[in-house]
């Protein structure tokens, strides 16, 4: 085996400016709406010519943030809540030999504007300005296989997590003009539960913050009920 190089064709614009509440898989937040920035080499719409006929693709990308800090033979995956090691190649963890990621999301559209190629996606699980290594189209025919199983996570992720916003919040939201699923987006995410597994097992009031697109958002969180106390332009 030899070392190789590989050239990011673009990045994304995301609005999950953190790792801290990305779903923990591609389209569990539908409303989650992101860019895919063709890089100098690649922004060129004959790169792209047909992609318009698929509603879906395949995106393989770099753990950009934790690329650096090597990878483990074993990992504790979030959904057995921290408790139980499996293989990292059993497991879509971020610590691996070559940090590479992969997500199916939703293929909304192909803008060429100002000279620069973008895809508009939804339902993307990935943090502002990772860079993307290779697109390809989604097949149902060949990649849904409805036969599969998933061993520990052979279910779609459920919490009981409700949400409510306090009214200033509301108002703030009903304001957004130019984020009209603002409110839908900042629920979903929240009914991801996206605190750390030994938060969830702690009881009383905690209290949290995040950043969404450009807005500061806090909220607590009371049992399995979330409530949106603030949220501020950044």
């Amino acid at each position: 085996m030899s070392d190789f190089q590989l050239t990011a064709i673009g990045h994304i614009q995301s609005p999950y400016k953190q790792k801290f509440a990305i779903p923990r898989q591609p389209r569990l937040v539908p409303q989650a709406k992101a860019k895919l920035v063709f890089a100098a080499d690649f922004n060129r719409e004959e790169f792209v010519r047909g992609l318009d006929e698929f509603s879906h693709i395949w995106l393989l990308f770099r753990f950009h943030e934790t690329a650096d800090k090597g990878y483990s033979a074993m990992v504790r995956p979030p959904r057995l809540g921290g408790n139980e090691r499996k293989g990292v190649f059993a497991t879509r963890a971020t610590f691996r030999p070559n940090a590479i990621g992969m997500s199916a999301v939703k293929l909304e559209g192909i803008e060429y504007k100002n000279g620069q190629l973008c895809l508009l996606l939804a339902g993307i699980d990935l943090l502002d300005d990772t860079p993307i290594l290779d697109i390809k189209p989604y097949l149902p025919y060949s990649d849904a296989m409805v036969d599969a199983t998933a061993g520990f996570a052979d279910t779609r992720p459920e919490t009981q997590m409700t949400v409510e916003f306090s009214p200033q919040v509301q108002a703030f939201i009903e304001q957004q003009t130019n984020f009209p699923q603002l409110h839908d987006f900042i629920s979903n995410v929240l009914k991801q539960d996206p605190r750390p597994a030994y938060k969830k097992q702690k009881e009383g009031e905690q209290s949290y913050g995040m950043t969404l697109y450009d807005f500061n958002i806090r909220w607590q969180v009371n049992d399995e009920h979330n409530y949106v106390t603030s949220i501020e332009k950044s």
